[in-house]
């Protein structure tokens, strides 16, 4: 077992953080709220640039009940959780989620101050669309902040899958990750680099700004561990 002394920024309490083995992005956990490092550092970006999320409309695609998102559940005035359910009517509500695909979203344009995703972007086959929906319905000045894995830190985005005449067609061999209501797992679609950003400009007209946090204090240490904020134009 691997211990660190520090303080939580989401459970805003002195912790034992700890790890069962040397994979911290998954393993380096908080007793008290069960967070992971990419969880305590997206909680730290939500507080430096949205410090009034409280009072927010707070929309979070696919969260896992714990961490960052039981805390913004808890404390935020309005707040959206979603998952995607393929073949469910968009909009409505199944396994006491609003059924939502970051594609065609159903949320009204300029509605949403505050967009969420952790770990979610590397699934979406039609990116471009997600990013632009994400654009239409944020509120002016609004902001994507999110999660994703850098896999291609030193070159370009890979594309792993694609869809061609409504099926999957894979580009390489499939890898799965975790998917909080269904226990096939979500595709990766992209090994992300940091041309990410451009995507997002491309698709959006959003600037992003990247951030690479490393604090062991506050349990943030581990392998692809960037927090983006895309940040819509007030004008």
């Amino acid at each position: 077992m691997i211990t660190f002394d520090g303080f939580c920024p989401i459970c805003e309490q002195d912790v034992v953080f700890s790890a069962s083995n040397s994979w911290f992005r998954d393993s380096l956990l908080c007793p008290g709220c069960g967070s992971i490092p990419r969880e305590r550092a997206l909680m730290v970006a939500l507080d430096k640039y949205a410090s009034n999320w409280r009072t927010c409309c707070i929309h979070e695609s696919s969260p896992v009940r714990r961490g960052v998102s039981l805390k913004i559940e808890t404390e935020a005035q309005s707040y959206m959780p979603t998952q995607y359910f393929p073949g469910a009517v968009p909009g409505e509500v199944v396994q006491g989620y609003r059924n939502e695909n970051f594609s065609k979203l159903t949320f009204p344009d300029n509605s949403i101050d505050i967009h969420i995703s952790q770990d979610v972007m590397e699934h979406v086959f039609d990116i471009d669309s997600a990013f632009a929906e994400i654009a239409r319905t944020l509120k002016p000045g609004g902001i994507h902040i999110f999660t994703v894995p850098i896999i291609q830190s030193t070159c370009t985005t890979v594309k792993r899958a694609s869809i061609q005449k409504g099926n999957i067609v894979h580009l390489l061999d499939p890898v799965y990750h975790g998917n909080p209501v269904s226990s096939e797992g979500s595709l990766v679609v992209w090994d992300w680099g940091y041309d990410i950003i451009e995507r997002i400009y491309e698709a959006s007209n959003m600037y992003t700004l990247v951030l690479q946090m490393d604090d062991i204090t506050k349990g943030i240490r581990a392998e692809f561990n960037d927090v983006f904020v895309s940040v819509k134009n007030r004008n």
